[in-house]
């Protein structure tokens, strides 16, 4: 099926490839990260207010970044060390097995598939070579792709530390993809889309309705008009074979 024809479409006729983001982009992670947090400051509500609570574990989790990476092992750490500075130690020692329950719920929370995928997926696997290029932990993030359903529509699968234009450039060469040749698909403006753009790929952007606060980009970023705007990442098969 030749895709719909839109006023000012991008051209998309030299794209063999077209990558994936996997968290909030093929399924819900975010939620369950806010839904988390709402927990943990419910069980610190005794040392100090929601908004400090949730400010300070934002401030540790960025400190720890360096130090532990993406994902829910190192969230897991950032809310044990948030409660002992919060509580100046005195967070008793149940607090923190009910942190560690609580990380351990979210590894183990099913796959949630995000509306589309598997339509969308199956629709260009046929016509284009498909990836899946996320950040995160390793471990989780195998575990989450094969509980997903999808990986038989990949030929590759990468989990990045980083997504910086220097890590996508790498990988591109490592995988002899011209980057001419190739289109991101993410939720997020920050890791998926303005990285993509500096190299001089192209990107799309879909959004999800819950943003890590690390994950959002000044207005002015916002404003740029060189990559894709859809409402949903069904709207995809519009400007690609399928």
């Amino acid at each position: 099926m030749e895709p719909k024809q839109h006023m000012n479409s991008p051209d998309y006729s030299h794209i063999k490839v077209v990558g994936f983001d996997a968290d909030d982009t093929l399924w819900v992670n975010e939620s369950y990260f806010r839904e988390t947090e709402e927990g943990f400051a419910a069980l610190l509500e005794g040392y100090e207010t929601k908004n400090k609570i949730d400010q300070e574990l934002f401030k540790v989790e960025m400190q720890n970044l360096g130090i532990y990476g993406y994902g829910i092992k190192g969230f897991m750490l950032s809310m044990i060390e948030s409660a002992l500075d919060l509580s100046n130690g005195e967070v008793p020692p149940e607090t923190l097995w009910k942190i560690l329950e609580m990380g351990k719920t979210m590894i183990s929370h099913p796959v949630e598939l995000l509306e589309g995928v598997e339509e969308v997926l199956q629709a260009l696997q046929p016509h284009y070579r498909l990836i899946v290029l996320t950040k995160g932990d390793l471990l989780d993030q195998e575990r989450k792709l094969e509980k997903s359903g999808l990986i038989d529509y990949f030929h590759h699968v990468e989990v990045l530390s980083d997504k910086q234009s220097s890590n996508y450039a790498h990988l591109l060469e490592h995988l002899q993809i011209p980057v001419e040749e190739f289109l991101m698909i993410g939720n997020s403006l920050k890791s998926d889309v303005l990285p993509l753009i500096e190299l001089g790929a192209q990107a799309a952007h879909v959004p999800f309705h819950t943003t890590w606060a690390h994950e959002e980009v000044k207005d002015e970023e916002q404003l740029r008009k060189d990559y894709l705007k859809l409402d949903s990442l069904r709207d995809i098969l519009s400007y690609l074979k399928h």
